[in-house]
C-alpha cells in the first residue's frame, strides 16, 4: 500500500482526478493484462469486468480472422511474391499465388480451371466465377476449353499455358488480351452480369473518349485443376 501525504493548499491535488495525483497513487507500472479465453472464476453476465472482456475477445477474434482470410500474403510455396510479364503475352502480368506440382499444358491439351473474374473498370467488380456454378451434387464445375483453340480470351491462355497442375495464378489482362467480341469464353451464364460486363468493356461513348485502353482491363484468379492430352 502506497500512503501519500498531501497538503490542501497544493491546487491540483486538490482535484481527486489530477493526473498529478494518479501518477504518485500509481508510480508502479502495472503488470500486463492478461485474458483468459475462459475466465478463471466466473464473472456475472452483467458486470463491466465481464462486458469488457467478453469485447476484448470479440476484437482480437475478428481482427485475426480478417488478417488470416483477406490480408495473408501468397504461400509459402509460391514461386513469386511480385507480379511478372508473362513471356510472349502481349503484356499479360501474373502472381502465383500458389505452385503446382503436376504437369504443364501445350497447345491441343483439354484443360480444366476454376476462375474468379473481375472487371477493374467497375472497382473490380466480380463478374463471373466457376464456383458460382454447381452440378446437381452442389459441387463447383470447372471451366473446361482447349488450349490454343482461339475461343478463349487470349489473356487466359497466356496465363495457362506456364502453370502446372494444382497451382493458383493471378493475372492482369489488359484490354488488347482480354475480349475482343461478346462470343469469346468465359462468358457470363447470367443475362444481365453479361450484359453490364460487355456494355462497359464495349461503351461506344467511353471509347470514342480515349478510354479504351482501361475498360476492358480484366482480373482473374485461376486455378488449373487438370490436363487432359
Amino acid at each position: 500500500m502506497v500512503v501519500v501525504h498531501c497538503h490542501a493548499s497544493s491546487p491540483y491535488l486538490r482535484d481527486p482526478h489530477h493526473s498529478a495525483l494518479h501518477y504518485l497513487i500509481r508510480r508502479a507500472p502495472p503488470s500486463p493484462p492478461i485474458i483468459y479465453a475462459t475466465s478463471p472464476q466466473p464473472l456475472s453476465s452483467s458486470s463491466p469486468s465481464a462486458a469488457s472482456t467478453r469485447r476484448t475477445l470479440l476484437v482480437s477474434i475478428a481482427t485475426t480472422s480478417f488478417s488470416s482470410l483477406i490480408l495473408s500474403p501468397p504461400s509459402k510455396s509460391a514461386t513469386n511474391t511480385e507480379f511478372f510479364d508473362l513471356p510472349n503475352s502481349g503484356g499479360v502480368k501474373a502472381l502465383d499465388l500458389r505452385a503446382g506440382t503436376g504437369a504443364t499444358p501445350v497447345d491441343g491439351d483439354q484443360v480444366a480451371i476454376h476462375y474468379y473474374g473481375r472487371l477493374a473498370a467497375k472497382q473490380g467488380w466480380r463478374f463471373d466465377s466457376t464456383y458460382d456454378h454447381k452440378d446437381s451434387t452442389g459441387e463447383p464445375i470447372p471451366f473446361v476449353f482447349t488450349l490454343g483453340s482461339g475461343k478463349v480470351i487470349s489473356g487466359i491462355e497466356s496465363a495457362v499455358r506456364s502453370m502446372q497442375v494444382g497451382g493458383t495464378r493471378r493475372v492482369i489482362i489488359p484490354p488488347s488480351q482480354g475480349y475482343q467480341n461478346t462470343s469469346q469464353e468465359p462468358i457470363p451464364p447470367n443475362f444481365f452480369d453479361r450484359q453490364r460486363l460487355f456494355t462497359t468493356i464495349f461503351n461506344p461513348t467511353r471509347l470514342a473518349n480515349g478510354e479504351g485502353s482501361t475498360l476492358g482491363t480484366l482480373i482473374f484468379d485461376i486455378e488449373l485443376i487438370s490436363i487432359r492430352h
